[in-house]
């Protein structure tokens, strides 16, 4: 018991001299010989302090570059005639058939018009009849032996018999239906021998070449077209070809409001057909552009679709999305600051305003990038 009491005596002792020298107030504040103070800027908290990132960046190529405007539309015949008979008949000569090839000027169909051969014949001697008495009558107006009347009489025999050998040939002009234009035959609806009606259709005159691809633009798009610029279409069974835009309306569909458009495309050997479903190409002026992949895109703190670029402060800045195309390796982007240091890494890890370590992008990204702008891979 007397020893229990001598070691508490002992310890409270020892207690307060330790208090005593002042050591107990410095216990956790202590700094470590060998770990340096934390730096803070000036004047800033260090829990204002913050990780500067280190993010991956690229300076994109440029060239310009025309947006594509894709519709869909059908072909059509250049030309295309119904071609009816003039006058009613039996079918003489039917020398066309379906699927041939026509000139300008070649007979289609001719009706039988015996009655009118002789009508013209008539007409052409009588013309020579006139002819020859007015070859008479001059020679005698020239000696005085016929007057002046008669000689004017003559005259005007010969004008009426003129005119009654064109009127027959008219005529017989009506029993015959030629090509309008050089084509195909695409269908033909009579037989030889059988009688046709005033204005019955005989045939159909289709002009392939070139071949037409038609469709409708809307508004926003119509005033980046212009007259002869390329085109191209893709028709349903997988042929493409290139046009040329020839027509744009200048009149709106009342139901859709959107504007017809022809695109004209060679067909020499007829191989492209008409009605046939396609898609139609076309571009709009060129503009400035950057091609960068998709996974660039971000939002901005507003929520805003754009791409985060790097200052010459290296500072974090947001560029907002002016989408010139969308193309199957990537995005066309206009209104990219020249020489701007895109972020291509690690955009959504920070914020603008941000200071951030820049590092080029790796070789591979940098090659993409300019395949996607020139249309080359690697």
């Amino acid at each position: 018991m007397r020893f229990h009491k001598l070691a508490a005596l002992v310890v409270l002792g020892a207690s307060t001299a330790w208090i005593l020298t002042g050591e107990f107030s410095s216990v956790g504040s202590a700094q470590s010989e060998n770990q340096p103070p934390v730096s803070a800027p000036e004047g800033a908290p260090v829990s204002d302090q913050r990780v500067v990132r280190t993010v991956g960046v690229v300076t994109p190529p440029r060239r310009d570059h025309a947006r594509a405007i894709r519709i869909s539309g059908t072909t059509e015949a250049n030309r295309r005639s119904a071609l009816a008979a003039r006058t009613a008949g039996i079918v003489a000569e039917l020398p066309v058939r379906q699927g041939s090839s026509v000139s300008a000027g070649d007979i289609v169909m001719r009706l039988d018009s015996e009655d009118k051969r002789s009508a013209v014949e008539m007409a052409t001697a009588v013309l020579a009849q006139r002819q020859a008495e007015l070859n008479a009558a001059e020679r005698l107006a020239t000696t005085g032996n016929v007057a002046r009347l008669q000689l004017d009489g003559a005259r005007a025999a010969l004008a009426t018999a003129q005119a009654q050998l064109d009127s027959a040939n008219a005529e017989l002009e009506r029993y015959v239906l030629r090509a309008p234009f050089d084509g195909l035959v695409d269908r033909v609806s009579v037989e030889e021998g059988s009688a046709i009606a005033q204005s019955a259709q005989v045939a159909i005159v289709l002009d392939l070449d070139p071949i037409l691809a038609v469709g409708q633009v809307n508004e926003r798009d119509l005033e980046s077209l212009r007259i002869g610029e390329a085109s191209e279409i893709r028709l349903v069974n997988g042929a493409v070809a290139q046009g040329t835009l020839r027509y744009v309306s200048r009149d709106a569909s009342p139901q859709t409001r959107t504007y017809g458009i022809e695109v004209s495309v060679p067909n020499p050997d007829r191989s492209f057909p008409a009605g046939m479903t396609t898609e139609i190409t076309l571009r709009s002026d060129p503009v400035d552009a950057v091609f960068l992949p998709r996974s660039v895109v971000t939002l901005s703190g507003a929520g805003d679709l754009g791409i985060r670029i790097v200052g010459p402060d290296n500072k974090v800045g947001f560029v907002p999305i002016d989408l010139i195309d969308d193309t199957p390796t990537g995005l066309v982007l206009g209104g990219v600051p020249k020489d701007a240091r895109i972020i291509v890494a690690g955009q959504d890890l920070v914020a603008e305003g941000d200071t951030v370590n820049p590092v080029e992008a790796d070789a591979a990204t940098v090659r993409r990038l300019i395949g996607e702008a020139t249309g080359t891979t690697n």
